[in-house]
């Protein structure tokens, strides 16, 4: 979450508006979830639930058919592919990621954090 953590200062701030499916809940919640630390479940849960400028999509059928032409295409893992969806159905100008492999999806926009970071903050925001 350190790496990411400019990221979603500028969510917070308004800089930036993003979108994600309810997938990141599982992605994020295994470990407080190991260690008993409900608190940082909450803190999470509310994270991506709760804020201003990020929207938790919930993942329906269209996404999961958008999900499997990219599975199939690129060869890329199931969540990554919901994921990817998500931001195309909905309209993300680009897709955040740490994975370099992604780029080859040429859906969407791929950015790797790493060059997010150097680069101007709205280049991942939603289109209006």
């Amino acid at each position: 979450m350190d790496t990411v953590k400019p990221v979603f200062v500028e969510i917070d701030t308004g800089n930036v508006d993003a979108i994600t499916s309810t997938i990141t809940l599982l992605e994020v919640l295994v470990v407080p979830f190991r260690k008993g630390n409900q608190t940082l479940v909450e803190k999470y849960r509310n994270l991506i639930l709760n804020s201003d400028h990020l929207t938790a999509y919930e993942v329906f059928h269209e996404v999961s058919v958008r999900a499997s032409r990219l599975r199939a295409e690129y060869a890329i893992r199931a969540p990554d592919a919901i994921q990817m969806a998500v931001g195309i159905l909905y309209g993300a100008q680009a897709f955040l990621t740490n994975d370099a492999e992604l780029k080859q999806v040429k859906d969407i926009k791929v950015l790797i954090v790493d060059d997010y970071l150097v680069s101007q903050p709205t280049a991942c925001a939603k289109q209006p």
